[in-house]
């Protein structure tokens, strides 16, 4: 298939609410799909490492792709459906597609490392049996194994392989891909926020922010000028939003931005372990950066150089 998703834009990985004993809060879920999607962003991406999808179920996993599906109108879903058992990931693709997901991200195999054609494998069991665009997940501070350039090339020609998510830190890596791409519909989304600004500027497309989930608004602005081309104003509100970056990554993701979520009254910052609480060392410097951007943000989405690009410009 041709991707019918415009992977352009911001694309806010999801955090999983839980409540006290652990379980998912499916109405909090709920209200923040809703909340997002209000707010601007261009897709929405539940159970992937933001979502702790390590600690869900198979079946709790389905059921937060189908309760976000439900919870929204008029935004693709992209369900993370990767595990470092290929039968694994396979099994829960083929679960997000019946549960009528848009589209998968499949963060490569982690722990046993295969070597780069075991990943072209691996993507492409998945790839020929799904029929959904599928966005690869290039992470190797967790999954101690890099996707090469060149197996990302090689996986951009298959049909169903609609993206690449950069969070590698190696922005020439990025921008090779990127180049060597261009002809192919493939997207090179970018996985850390703090680089979001300079993988547009070397042919990137969008995000899949955690930040996003915090400040979607400012997410969005900063995005669409990147895209637009309005580099002075991206700059702008890369910086402003560059304490949110920092402070969102101070600890493991998603331990600060659940924090965040529960400071902005947005969901609990409950974790599932082996994950825990944010250190009380970095609250306050959290919350006064909230507090911050609280205060310049209504300045901000109120100014209509900042007004996200409409959706077909993304």
């Amino acid at each position: 298939m041709t991707s019918d998703i415009d992977f352009t834009g911001v694309f806010p990985a999801m955090c999983t609410p839980f409540d006290e004993d652990e379980r998912i809060d499916f109405e909090t879920l709920q209200t923040d799909a809703q909340r997002l999607e209000s707010a601007g962003v261009d897709g929405l991406v539940p159970v992937g490492s933001t979502g702790e999808s390590a600690t869900l179920t198979h079946d709790e996993h389905v059921r937060v792709v189908e309760a976000v599906i439900e919870a929204v109108d008029d935004v693709p879903v992209i369900a993370g459906t990767g595990s470092n058992n290929t039968r694994e990931a396979l099994e829960l693709s083929e679960r997000a597609a019946e549960a009528d997901a848009d589209g998968l991200l499949l963060i490569s195999p982690y722990y046993n490392k295969p070597e780069q054609r075991g990943l072209v494998d691996h993507f492409r069991t998945i790839a020929d049996a799904v029929d959904l665009p599928q966005i690869v997940y290039n992470v190797p501070s967790r999954t101690g194994q890099n996707i090469e350039p060149d197996t990302a090339v090689e996986l951009a020609s298959h049909e169903n392989i609609a993206g690449y998510k950069a969070a590698s830190g190696d922005l020439g890596q990025i921008g090779e891909i990127a180049e060597r791409t261009m002809d192919e519909d493939f997207a090179v989304l970018s996985g850390d926020d703090a680089l979001t600004l300079p993988t547009i500027a070397v042919g990137g497309t969008g995000t899949i922010s955690v930040a996003g989930n915090i400040e979607p608004e400012l997410t969005c602005a900063m995005v669409g000028a990147a895209l637009d081309g309005d580099y002075a104003r991206a700059q702008q509100l890369h910086h402003e939003l560059g304490p949110l970056f920092r402070e969102l990554f101070v600890e493991t993701n998603p331990i600060p931005v659940k924090e965040a979520m529960e400071i902005r009254g947005y969901g609990p910052a409950r974790m599932r372990p082996p994950l825990t609480r944010l250190s009380e060392e970095y609250r306050d410097d959290l919350e006064a950066v909230l507090a911050d951007l609280e205060n310049e943000s209504p300045a901000s989405a109120d100014d209509s150089s900042t007004e996200p690009a409409a959706e077909g410009d993304r």
